[in-house]
């Protein structure tokens, strides 16, 4: 009889064996003003050489994809010796809702252990690093300052530093690194939701922020993690890119994910951001607001929003769905809510200065400050931190 199993485990090591030689075989047009974009880990060609003979861990989720195929399920069929997948939040195949507590589990495809890096266990121990030589982060970013992935890939980073371990990040382009905008994060409000002194949109991909945490010594004591990234081909901060699979459970297309740095703001106030709709990041409201045009009733939608906000109650306010985006946060929403709003002393949250990252952009917006007006008294650290970003560009 035929051994099945080995002639399969042949073929792949062939097929590994292959890639090693002709790595021209996945090469593509260099020249960033033609030609497809090229994700790093569409380039095993380069990857697999750097993982011959290590233990491997990986920090992924639903979004970590080679072509149709998810990079662990790659990397497994060519043999590469996984260890351990580290997960963000909303967990690695990427179906848990916002804020859902993610617990340690095992892949039922793949028999992996996975490690949640969401919770109380933001950073990996040494024990859960342990059985590692390198670990692969390959994560779709958003652009905006409070997404959580970018804070997963600080500790990641930190913890890679304190135990000797390499770290290599496959780039993915950035849907909103066509313009930088919004305030800079002050220290004394630092949490998992803006971990670093940027603007709300810094303008990177995930590659070169690696480059900056390091360049900047903003990991714990100053440590630099041994860090290598495999970039990104044909690409400019300038290029378009539509995302070939929804980042989180509540972005569930370009427009939401392109109105996110603006919306997002509302996370920090009494108004629903569309939460338990199909529509989340594209409509706002409150059940206080009955003069307004639009309408919505929040649900739990299972894999996307558990308990929403005003669960089943309904919400009035604004559908953003066919609004044009602008390359700026858009702080007109914002504004407009808090003029309507019946009780302004308790539309904002505390939680709102920490998504801003100062204290002064309610302070504004209370006194009655023009969208024109408050975005002059961001220019001054833009400008500075435009100088200091371009130290650690990788694309034009």
């Amino acid at each position: 009889m035929i051994d099945i199993v080995t002639i399969k485990e042949r073929t792949l090591l062939a097929l590994s064996s292959w890639l090693l030689i002709f790595p021209c075989a996945f090469s593509q047009p260099t020249n960033p003003k033609e030609g497809k974009i090229i994700v790093g880990a569409e380039q095993l060609d380069v990857l697999l050489p750097r993982l011959q003979g290590k233990r491997v861990g990986l920090l992924v989720n639903n979004t970590s994809k080679v072509g149709e195929t998810h990079l662990v399920d790659t990397l497994r069929n060519l043999r590469v010796n996984l260890k351990e997948i580290f997960s963000p939040e909303h967990g690695f195949r990427g179906n848990a809702a916002d804020g859902e507590l993610i617990s340690n589990s095992e892949d039922t495809k793949t028999g992996l252990k996975i490690t949640s890096l969401y919770g109380d266990n933001k950073k990996p121990t040494p024990e859960q690093l342990a059985e590692v030589d390198v670990v692969i982060y390959d994560i779709q970013d958003v652009g905006a300052r409070f997404y959580t992935y970018i804070s997963s890939l600080h500790y990641m980073m930190e913890a890679c530093a304190e135990q000797g371990k390499k770290l290599i990040v496959l780039d993915r382009p950035n849907p909103n690194a066509g313009y930088i905008d919004g305030p800079i994060l002050r220290p004394e409000l630092k949490s998992f939701v803006g971990m670093h002194p940027l603007p709300i949109v810094y303008g990177m991909t995930v590659g070169e922020l690696a480059q900056m945490i390091n360049g900047e010594g903003w990991l714990q004591t100053g440590k630099k993690c041994d860090l290598e990234i495999i970039p990104l081909r044909n690409y400019t901060h300038q290029k378009s890119y539509a995302l070939p699979v929804k980042p989180s459970p509540n972005l569930p297309n370009d427009h939401a994910v392109a109105l996110y740095p603006s919306i997002c703001l509302f996370e920090g106030t009494v108004i629903s951001l569309g939460r338990g709709t199909t529509s989340p990041f594209e409509v706002v409201g409150n059940p206080e607001l009955k003069g307004q045009p639009f309408q919505f009733t929040p649900i739990t939608i299972q894999g996307m929003s558990k308990n929403p906000p005003y669960e089943n109650k309904i919400c009035y306010g604004l559908d953003l769905r066919n609004e044009k985006t602008e390359n700026k946060i858009s702080l007109r929403y914002l504004i407009y809510m808090y003029q309507h709003y019946p009780d302004k002393g308790k539309f904002f949250t505390p939680y709102f200065a920490k998504l801003a990252g100062t204290p002064e952009l309610e302070e504004q917006i209370k006194k009655g400050f023009t969208e024109e007006q408050i975005r002059v008294t961001w220019q001054k650290d833009l400008d500075t931190y435009k100088i200091k970003r371009s130290k650690y560009l990788l694309y034009p």
